[in-house]
């Protein structure tokens, strides 16, 4: 989880991560987002509209981590929805977390 939560650091020192559920669905809207991070400590209602604007833009989505973890990774306070906004740490990221469920027999 910290190879994860670390490849997170790297694209907000890089400018290439949004926080906050406003600007991460205006992110997805305009097509910046590649993956949205929701944290796994979110409300169901809030969660519930975090996917469903993800499915309506073809956005990929992972529920990871608490919004403590998230937050603390890009160097803010707790965050409930993180948006990755470029490719390459989109594909880092989700092949970290692959690596953890093989890892783990997920």
């Amino acid at each position: 989880m910290n190879k994860v939560l670390g490849m997170l650091g790297l694209a907000k020192r890089a400018g290439k991560v949004t926080s906050g559920e406003f600007l991460c669905e205006k992110a997805v809207k305009n097509g910046e987002a590649k993956l949205i991070i929701i944290a796994a400590n979110i409300s169901e209602t809030a969660k519930k509209s975090v996917i469903n604007t993800c499915r309506h833009y073809g956005v990929e989505y992972i529920v990871f981590a608490e919004a403590e973890e998230l937050g603390k990774a890009i160097g803010k306070d707790s965050r409930m929805v993180v948006s990755v906004n470029d490719d390459d740490f989109k594909n880092a990221i989700l092949s970290k977390i692959e690596r953890i469920d093989e890892q783990y027999g997920r």
